[in-house]
């Protein structure tokens, strides 16, 4: 059995499946404590089922943790870079394109070498040892032990930045290093963005990963558990650790795949309704269609892999304003079932208009009795508007596509949506995004310029694919079990040598405990 556990800024959702099999769920209020809620739903689930933990297989967690804590400036370490590069790059620094406060946070110590490769693996300058061992040298008199290095194409060729590790470990013997070629994709700036924002987010990792291992041993739970990546798939707890910034966007991410798991479907356009925002996203081949641009977290650029999502301040605890209608932004959030009319609080919610329309039976419905007809009607209007914009934004063509509809904010969607071939409400729809963590697999991704001149696209592809299978093996994917499921070439014309792009995706099942 596993337990799928989805940790939002609203509700920490739980679910205990078997096999395929949904035996019990929870959707607790998300505590200040992120492990103490975590332990409350846990709780709960099991106490449900009357299972005993021992038959418990696997724990996964979805957390949106880390990305609170850039988008909020909180328990960020200060952190160094050092990129290689020179004489190429110095126009634009690392961090230059960072908000000033979240610049000052991370400390903005920012370092260049010489070093880089050109798209095709030849150098751009020699590498300096002694260059780099002094640049070391004042980041530990700085008394900074977590470092980024990112060198000019080092998805092609990583060399320089490795040994560069080596020699900082040398000088920081309990140094904290984010090698920018094993996180973000081609592009130095965003690629180097996304490895200093790893490196500032370790520390917390470490303690917020303890944290949900507290909880499970409070709770007798001797499972291993498993962290949800934003592509829908898992890392183990200590890769988990090393790689904080691949949690990103993962909660939309497990809806998502909690939607097709749920439906069946395995191309559609989900609409995750919660207490706060709307998230839509596109499912293709049964996993999140993967962002094609730079991704902005908290206002830095980066561009590792992320879903494709569109977010709108729409929920169930969202504020109504009457003249004129208005439905959110603002929301009450986490506090719904205290400050809503029909949770006897004192403030008009997108909820209370769905109970005062007869739609659904939650909590005290005289309380709404005497809201305006017409305001009930606007309001419900409205939402119907602001969901059926979001979905046509998201959809590539005028053709009608189904829509998978989950969250616990569902109960807005009274109608039809514009744009879509038929609305799905699966069962279990409240707890979808701990479905997804429950059922997902583990994944690896390579993505990386190959000039075809130099070899074969066959060796090329063959390349790419070992590397994206090494990479799922090394987060938690037994190797038996790997397959590729999506490979994508790119022919880059602007580029000589017949440089070609190409990205690849490997899933496999997770390698069984004991």
């Amino acid at each position: 059995m596993r337990i799928g556990v989805d940790v939002g800024g609203t509700n920490t959702d739980a679910v205990l499946m078997d096999g395929t099999t949904v035996v019990s769920s929870t959707k607790t209020p998300t505590t200040a404590n992120v492990s103490e809620g975590i332990a409350k739903a846990l709780r709960t689930v099991i106490a449900d089922s009357g299972i005993d933990t021992a038959a418990i297989d696997g724990v996964m967690i979805g957390t949106t943790h880390f990305t609170n804590a850039v988008v909020e400036r909180k328990h960020l370490t200060p952190t160094a870079c050092i990129r290689l590069g020179l004489p190429a790059t110095v126009c634009l620094p690392p961090m230059v394109d960072w908000p000033d406060d979240l610049r000052e946070i991370v400390g903005g110590n920012a370092h260049l070498a010489h070093g880089g490769h050109e798209f095709d693996g030849r150098e751009i300058s020699a590498y300096q040892p002694d260059e780099v061992r002094e640049i070391a040298e004042k980041i530990r008199d700085a008394g900074l032990n977590a470092i980024a290095i990112s060198s000019v194409f080092s998805p092609v060729n990583s060399i320089f930045e490795e040994q560069s590790a080596d020699i900082v470990r040398e000088l920081i013997p309990d140094a904290n290093i984010t090698l920018s070629s094993e996180i973000g994709r081609i592009g130095l700036l965003e690629r180097e963005n996304a490895a200093i924002m790893n490196s500032c987010l370790r520390q917390l990792a470490a303690r917020t990963v303890d944290g949900f291992k507290a909880a499970l041993d409070e709770l007798q739970i001797k499972a291993p558990f498993y962290i949800s990546q934003n592509d829908g798939t898992l890392m183990n707890a200590d890769f988990a650790k090393e790689y904080p910034v691949l949690t990103f966007a993962s909660g939309p991410t497990n809806s998502m795949r909690g939607a097709a798991f749920l439906s069946g479907l395995r191309d559609a356009i989900v609409v995750d309704i919660g207490g706060t925002t709307t998230d839509i996203g596109v499912l293709q081949h049964g996993f999140p269609r993967v962002a094609a641009l730079a991704v902005d977290i908290g206002g830095v650029r980066t561009n590792f892999r992320m879903p494709d999502t569109y977010s709108i301040g729409l929920g169930g605890g969202s504020l109504i304003e009457s003249d004129p209608v208005k439905v959110g932004p603002r929301s009450v959030g986490y506090e719904l079932t205290e400050k809503a009319l029909v949770f006897g609080g004192d403030v008009l919610t997108a909820t209370d208009v769905i109970v005062a329309g007869g739609s659904e039976d939650i909590g005290n419905k005289s309380a709404v009795v005497g809201l305006d007809a017409s305001l009930v009607t606007a309001v419900r209007e409205r939402i119907m508007e602001m969901i059926a914009i979001a979905v046509d934004r998201m959809k590539t063509s005028a053709t009608p596509v189904p829509v998978i509809v989950v969250g616990g904010g569902s109960i807005l969607v009274t109608g039809e949506i514009e744009g879509a071939s038929e609305i799905i409400k699966p069962d279990h729809f409240p707890v979808a995004n701990a479905i997804g963590a429950a059922i997902a697999q583990v994944g690896g991704e390579c993505d990386r310029i190959f000039s075809l001149a130099e070899l074969s696209r066959d060796d090329a592809l063959d390349q790419a694919k070992s590397e994206a299978s090494d990479r799922a093996v090394n987060a938690g994917a037994d190797a038996e079990s790997i397959e590729i499921v999506d490979v994508e070439e790119v022919p880059l014309a602007y580029l000589p040598g017949n440089a070609t792009r190409i990205m690849v995706k490997a899933i496999g099942d997770l390698v069984e405990a004991g």
